[in-house]
C-alpha cells in the first residue's frame, strides 16, 4: 500500500466534492457520516427508480446493502426533503 492510499479514505462525495477536500473534512471531523448515508441511500433510491423498478422493491433492494435499516426507515430517508441549514 502507498502513502497516498494510506492517506486517503474512499470518497461517498466524489460527485460533489473532491477527494482532497473530503478527505480534509473529513480529519477535521466535519463529515456527518449519517447524512452521507442519507444522501447515498437517496441517491440510489433515484437510480433504482430510473431503472423502472417500484418503490417497495427499490427501498428492499436498499434494505439488502443497509440491513439494519427498517423498510420504513429508508422510506422516510428517501421521502424527506433536503434540509437546509
Amino acid at each position: 500500500m502507498n502513502y497516498q492510499e494510506n492517506q486517503s479514505t474512499k470518497n461517498p462525495l466524489a460527485d460533489l466534492i473532491s477527494d482532497d477536500i473530503y478527505n480534509l473534512l473529513s480529519s477535521k471531523g466535519l463529515i456527518n457520516e449519517k447524512t452521507v448515508r442519507d444522501y447515498q441511500i437517496k441517491k440510489k433510491f433515484k437510480a433504482l427508480r430510473a431503472s423502472k423498478l417500484s418503490a417497495s422493491d427499490s427501498i428492499d433492494l436498499l434494505r439488502e446493502d443497509y440491513p439494519y435499516l427498517q423498510f420504513d426507515t429508508i422510506r422516510k430517508i428517501v421521502y424527506q426533503p433536503l434540509s437546509r441549514v
